[in-house]
Parts: C-alpha cells; structure tokens; sequence
C-alpha cells in the first residue's frame, strides 16, 4: 500500500505542478515581482524569522519556503514531487535567494538532511497526503532544535467529510480508512485538462494533537477558523477581504485549525 499511494500522489503532483507554476491561483508575476506567498494567520505564529533556519515540510514549488528567505531565514523545503523540487531550484536561482531544497518522502527525511531547525513549518494540504501521523510528528520532533518552534496550519478535518459541492456528509471525520480519488482538473485551475488518481486521509484532530504530544513536544497554541485564505474549494464566496467562506454553511463549520508546539529544551 505504501509504495502504491507514494507513486499514484506523487505522480498526481507532478502533472498538478506544471499547472500550478502557470495558475492565476498562485500568481507567480506577482511573487517574482515581491509579493508574499504568506497569509496572515503563518506570518502572525512564525513571527520574525529574520536569521532563523527554517524546515518547510511539504514544501510543493518553493513559494513559502522562497517568501520566508526572502525575510531573511535559512530555509530548507522539502517535497516529494520532483518537478515541484526542480521549479522550487529554478526559482531560487532566479531570485538569487540560498534556499535548498529536498526532494524525497518526508518519512524518509533522516535518510537525505542532518540538521536542526529553529521552526519547522508546513501548511494547508499536506497531512492529509500521509497515512500515519505518529511518523510525521516523530519527523517533526526530530529536526527541532531544544527549544524550537513547530508552526502548522491546516484544512479543518470537517472540510474533508463533505463531498465536493458541500452539500452533504460523504467521509469519516476520524481516519478510518484510505480515501482513493480521481479528479479532473487541480484546485489551482479547475478547467485544467488533467485527470490525477489520489490516496489521501482525513486526520481527526485527536489523532494530530495525540501524536504531537506522544513524540515530547509541547503544544502552546491553538486555534480554529470558519475561513479559508483560499478560493480553492467550490460554493465560496468571499465575506472579507482574503477571506472565503461556504456559501450555504458560512460561520457553521470551521475551516482551518492552527497550532504552535515547542520542542522541550
């Protein structure tokens, strides 16, 4: 099973990045030209990372980890997509940025990077691609430094039990079993001539929390939103500002949770 859903969603991400790099969704003119990958909710938890070495797990094409060394952190990225890795260099290149980037299984990370981190971050869409959360938390512990700072935002596991027009319950809100997909299109550009198979789970919040907690670190915040940053889900409507919600269930689910853990020192 494992090598199953590593070669079907890493071949999903592969074709999804050559879209992505060209989307509206992720405005690359814009980013080349200053502008920040970054919302308001990560920039508020990582605060100043001018001078702090930063592991962005699940880095995708590089836009964070690139906005965060632009501020002037050391960032290493990290994602299992090769193409995605290869534009993240280019792109690095292009800028005149030293951020490095990874490409391997986040599970095997020991494997190919020997450092410590001040903050290891990782956002909106990335558990949900990983079966076991013990793993990725143990991941996470260990590239802490004592003392360092995890900062994790993500889609809400709620989002995740609703089929895809929101219009009724079709998962299980706990990780009860592996939720096998075929999508036409990419949430970056929906009329997108492509068509991905995808393995993916839905990670309750207990099962996040628990595993935090079972490898040593120390959760200090938490917090959950009724929003998304983005417009990559069907029936939104933007009530603010950078601020999209459900048109038919708006200020009734949550639509993201965020949280802050410290490695103990």
């Amino acid at each position: 099973m494992e090598k199953d859903y590593l070669d079907k969603n890493k071949d999903a991400w592969n074709k999804k990045t050559l879209f992505h790099v060209a989307s509206e969704f992720y405005n690359m003119n814009a980013f080349l030209k200053g502008a920040s990958s970054l919302n308001p909710i990560e920039q508020g938890l990582l605060g100043d990372v001018k001078g702090k070495s930063i592991l962005h797990l699940q880095c995708h094409f590089g836009q964070d980890s690139l906005s965060l060394a632009r501020e002037g952190a050391k960032v290493t990225g990290v994602d299992f997509s090769d193409k995605a890795i290869e534009k993240a260099r280019e792109i690095n290149i292009t800028m005149g940025l030293d951020a490095e980037f990874v490409c391997c299984d986040i599970y095997n990370l020991k494997e190919h990077l020997n450092k410590k981190f001040d903050i290891v971050y990782t956002s909106y869409g990335t558990i949900g691609w990983l079966p076991d959360m013990e793993r990725w938390a143990a991941i996470v512990a260990h590239f802490l430094k004592p003392g360092g700072k995890f900062v994790f935002v993500e889609f809400h596991p709620v989002v995740w039990m609703f089929d895809n027009e929101f219009s009724f319950i079709e998962y299980s809100y706990f990780n009860r079993e592996a939720i096998e997909e075929t999508e036409s299109g990419t949430y970056a550009e929906t009329n997108a001539p492509l068509m991905t198979e995808t393995i993916s789970w839905n990670h309750d919040l207990g099962e996040v929390i628990g595993s935090l907690l079972k490898a040593g670190l120390n959760i200090v915040d938490f917090k959950e939103y009724d929003y998304s940053p983005y417009e990559c889900f069907k029936n939104l409507e933007e009530t603010e500002p950078g601020k999209y919600k459900l048109k038919d269930l708006k200020d009734k689910i949550p639509m993201l949770y965020s949280l802050v853990a410290n490695q103990v020192e």
